[in-house]
């Protein structure tokens, strides 16, 4: 589904990806684990074709996206690709239903369908209590299922997660992971995350271990 071939990244004189070669299945969870600075975030930016390689290119379903002009390249991206922060950015002034609108605005949809699409998961993510709180009035782990669901909002097909649990407490880690494995149950869809978290790394159908800019093994 997603390929990296020849992958290159430096800024200044430092190098941060070195020719990284990677593909993700269709509907697999896959890890990626190394020490910081080993490039994981940098791999990841470039297969959500945040950023754009130096070198190499990203394909999805065979079609080089990286090839894309910005404005397709964007839509491509709202309408195929899901993000999970450590940090949520949620938008403050905003419900967490308007948070989980968002993409779907941003795509096109009436409000009136971003709004229903929007409770129906706040709902399934147990928040159907909390639609029309701030992020302000949630706790860590509500707010970061509030993240969860506007990255489900467009259905997208792939979801990438730069450490989703690291600003959580154990419990709500765990409740996360869990999280993740009913998704890609219930709508098949594709997991790509960066994570430190050596029980979320192991829940994974396989992990991608990095260091100094380079895939070292895959398991």
């Amino acid at each position: 589904m997603i390929e990296g071939r020849g992958l290159s990244k430096s800024y200044g004189s430092l190098q941060v990806l070195k020719s990284v070669n990677v593909s993700i299945k269709q509907g697999e969870i896959v890890s990626i684990t190394g020490p910081s600075g080993a490039g994981k975030s940098t791999l990841l930016q470039l297969l959500g074709t945040l950023d754009h390689p130096q070198e190499g290119e990203v394909l999805y379903n065979g079609e080089a996206v990286s090839q894309l002009k910005s404005n397709k390249l964007a839509a491509f991206r709202n309408e195929n690709i899901g993000f999970i922060f450590q940090f949520h950015h949620l938008l403050p002034e905003f419900t967490a239903i308007e948070n989980v609108c968002m993409p779907g605005l941003i795509q096109g949809i009436s409000k009136k369908e971003a709004m229903i699409r929007a409770s129906e998961l706040l709902h399934k993510l147990g928040l159907g209590s909390r639609l029309e709180h701030k992020p302000n009035e949630l706790s860590g782990g509500e707010q970061q299922r509030v993240a969860v669901a506007r990255a489900l909002m467009n259905s997208p097909k792939v979801i990438f997660a730069d450490e989703p649990s690291g600003n959580l407490d154990t419990e709500n880690a765990e409740e996360l992971h869990n999280l993740f494995l009913e998704l890609r149950k219930d709508f098949g869809q594709t997991f790509v995350i960066v994570t430190h978290n050596e029980d979320l790394a192991a829940m994974a159908d396989r992990v991608i271990k990095m260091k100094d800019g380079e895939i070292i093994l895959q398991v």
